[in-house]
């Protein structure tokens, strides 16, 4: 039997931690008999995961992604452990552990956009830290014995990026709707009470652009709303800071915290979905948006080219008219798109599935 680890210490991230909870659930439902699987989590964290899964070992580990002890105490963790394959879910991890791994690039954005926390550095700071993902992105790429992507976008981004990776070692599978929502969605209700607005789910990272989204919002004249679904931290603060400044208070709305088990309400209610960001590696949102029906308006960028083809009203992310003038053409033509054929390709199981081939090919290697 081979036993293999898996870095979940971002359980409780968005993003990364609905990669993580959809992979675990179908691991733990799928039972495979010839694998054992170790997943390593923060110990706050450790008493209430557990308990979620019975096939499936966990550990509780004190060490947080982008920490020194990361590199030190969570090296030491693993290795005691004497793994036959590793499988690091984010480009934070122990850049000296030297035995199998593979790895999931989720995306490129950090190597070409200021984003998260660092961005609100000062300049020195930000740089030096952006130097060491530098250093721990191309380590990654080059040590994995196989590369998971959400997308093929995301392969091309690595394969220009990295000019001696073999394109081979990198696996484009799919993500898809959260399961969470596949539940929660049968109890969510169309509202009565008839308020029209346009949607944008995620954070309010400067990569999202959702400043941009304001500012051509703010050159609309409509009745519709604009609800923004997302985290409550300093970027939040900035973007509610942006829609005071613009005296947008009665037009823009933000709900910050929302749960898994609300969110279906607003994607069920929603006019469309509007989803301004520079850069993404997938874009859940947009396959949410998808299972729900709901219209998407969204950037021209290749990763929303590739997963919805051309059943989305597109624009220019970097040009505020381009956006205020598609919105209006929405407002005006209410379009619809035909997503039937696009579901069928999403899905975390069929992700899980061939994540767990790929976990049999590298012990094998």
């Amino acid at each position: 039997m081979k036993k293999i680890g898996i870095d979940a210490r971002l359980y409780y991230q968005t993003g990364v931690g609905v990669y993580l909870k959809n992979l675990l659930y179908y691991l733990n439902k799928i039972n495979p008999k010839n694998l054992k699987f170790v997943v390593y989590v923060l110990k706050k964290d450790y008493q209430k995961i557990r308990k979620e899964y019975k096939n499936i070992a966990f550990k509780g580990v004190n060490a947080k992604w982008h920490t020194f002890s990361e590199q030190i105490l969570f090296l030491i963790d693993i290795l005691k452990d004497n793994l036959d394959l590793m499988h690091f879910t984010y480009f934070s991890y122990p850049v000296f552990y030297p035995k199998k791994y593979i790895s999931t690039i989720h995306d490129t954005t950090l190597l070409n956009y200021k984003t998260g926390k660092a961005s609100t550095k000062s300049t020195f700071v930000y740089n030096f830290k952006h130097s060491i993902f530098k250093h721990m992105f191309y380590k990654q790429v080059s040590k994995s014995l196989i590369i998971i992507t959400p997308t093929e976008s995301v392969k091309k981004q690595i394969v220009k990026l990295v000019k001696d990776v073999d394109p081979k070692k990198i696996q484009p599978i799919y993500e898809g709707v959260t399961r969470e929502y596949l539940i929660n969605s049968r109890n969510a209700n169309k509202s009565a009470s008839k308020i029209n607005y346009f949607l944008y789910v995620g954070t309010f990272y400067p990569h999202k652009n959702v400043d941009n989204l304001i500012k051509a919002y703010s050159k609309i004249k409509t009745d519709i709303k604009l609800y923004l679904v997302g985290p409550d931290d300093f970027f939040s603060k900035r973007i509610e800071n942006l829609i005071s400044n613009l005296n947008l208070q009665n037009k823009i709305k933000i709900f910050k915290k929302v749960s898994q088990y609300d969110l279906p309400e607003f994607y069920k209610n929603a006019t469309a979905l509007i989803h301004p960001s520079l850069s993404e590696g997938f874009g859940l949102p947009i396959i949410e948006a998808v299972y729900f029906n709901l219209p998407i308006i969204a950037s021209k960028i290749d990763v929303f080219q590739e997963i919805l083809e051309e059943n989305y009203l597109g624009f220019d992310p970097n040009n505020i008219n381009d956006i205020r003038e598609k919105i209006e053409f929405f407002i005006r033509e209410r379009r619809e798109f035909d997503y039937k054929n696009l579901l069928k390709k999403y899905s975390f199981e069929k992700m899980t599935k061939k994540t767990l081939e790929l976990y049999k090919e590298a012990c094998a290697s």
